[in-house]
């Protein structure tokens, strides 16, 4: 089988993360966020997978270089001069997703769930219709663009609703679709989108079923809810894999996920929801709570660190105190006693006076 990832851009939501590194090489729980979903593609038994990019970063070339030997997998760049959308790399990927009649899964990358790509892709076949989006339920519905079912046919989608006024129902789209190649056709090769273009001519024919995700989903493609994606696939490790977990005495309310390599003083508190990376030092009496802790960073004697993501290489300092969904790039240092509410700020910078209120600190 074969699969396709919509990488696109430079992910600017996610900046400052993403100046460092390409967002699908950011962690998330540890390993790079396009690990999640090659590691589900792979077990799901797809041999080919398409990334699908504006440009192509070298150290993205390098990576998945070892991916393809871990995993067994083929990866390809299919790089858009121009960007394309979210069904045009479809057409520029052609070659590799028409190579044979079975179907291919697409997936945006910023999506994190438990991918249900065996049950989707047995799904598929057994209702024989060209196309299956999956669908998350949401509170909010009014945001979205909210899927209506036919009334006779179990799953087969009748409309799209657009941030709907009166309730029609919860489901939306949740960025991941299985399709048959016969697609690809109804693609032309311009900047189109899957949603607005290709989808309402598939339910045109009837031929567009939705399946239902169970678990949880986020789209993690900007730091808040980079966090709130934190927490929900925290809790789902918690259920699923709870020896991953640390059940140290410094834990406090679990769901802590800890690299071996990391150092932390045994007075500090931590947790709940907080993933710390390799080599990242926590000192004596720091409390963490709900934040990301990347590779390198440190976070001195007495800091309190709530909602945050702290960069690579970046230094939190004694007493300081980051909250408000603050994001340090890589090797920033917040000095001692400073307090950062929501800030964003720029690799390589030193904060020496408070930041109260949301800031770009370039």
């Amino acid at each position: 089988m074969k699969g396709l990832i919509l990488v696109g851009g430079y992910g600017t939501r996610l900046r400052p993360l993403t100046l460092t590194l390409p967002k699908p090489l950011v962690e998330f729980g540890n390993r790079p966020m396009i690990l999640h979903q090659i590691e589900a593609l792979a077990n799901a038994g797809v041999t080919d997978i398409v990334l699908a990019v504006n440009y192509r970063p070298e150290v993205m070339v390098s990576t998945l270089k070892q991916y393809e030997e871990e995993y067994g997998v083929n990866i390809t760049f299919s790089v858009e001069e121009e960007p394309l959308g979210t069904a045009g790399p479809l057409k520029l990927a052609e070659e590799v997703l028409k190579k044979d009649d079975s179907p291919f899964f697409v997936l945006n990358s910023d999506v994190i769930c438990d991918y249900p790509f065996e049950e989707l892709a047995a799904f598929h076949k057994a209702h024989g219709g060209e196309g299956t989006i999956v669908a998350t339920k949401v509170d909010e519905p009014s945001k979205y663009g909210v899927i209506v079912h036919d009334r006779d046919t179990p799953n087969l989608i009748d409309r799209f609703v657009e941030k709907p006024v009166e309730f029609v129902g919860n489901r939306i789209n949740a960025g991941l679709y299985i399709l048959n190649p016969s697609v690809i056709d109804l693609i032309e090769m311009k900047p189109t989108s899957i949603e607005k273009e290709t989808f309402p001519l598939l339910v045109e024919k009837n031929q567009l079923y939705s399946f239902d995700l169970e678990g949880y989903w986020m789209d993690v493609g900007q730091p808040k809810d980079f966090l709130s994606g934190t927490c929900l696939y925290l809790t789902s490790l918690s259920k699923k894999s709870p020896e991953k977990l640390s059940s140290e005495k410094f834990v406090h309310g679990g769901n802590v996920l800890i690299d071996p390599t990391a150092k932390i003083h045994p007075s500090a508190l931590i947790g709940p929801n907080v993933v710390i990376g390799p080599n990242v030092i926590v000192g004596e009496g720091a409390r963490i709570q709900r934040s990301v802790l990347l590779a390198n960073s440190q976070v001195k004697d007495h800091a309190w660190v709530k909602s945050t993501i702290v960069g690579w290489n970046s230094r939190i300092g004694k007493w300081a105190r980051t909250e408000g969904v603050t994001v340090l790039g890589d090797d920033v240092e917040v000095k001692n006693e400073i307090y950062v509410n929501g800030a964003k700020v720029l690799p390589h910078k030193s904060i020496s006076s408070n930041v109260e209120h949301e800031a770009i600190i370039m």
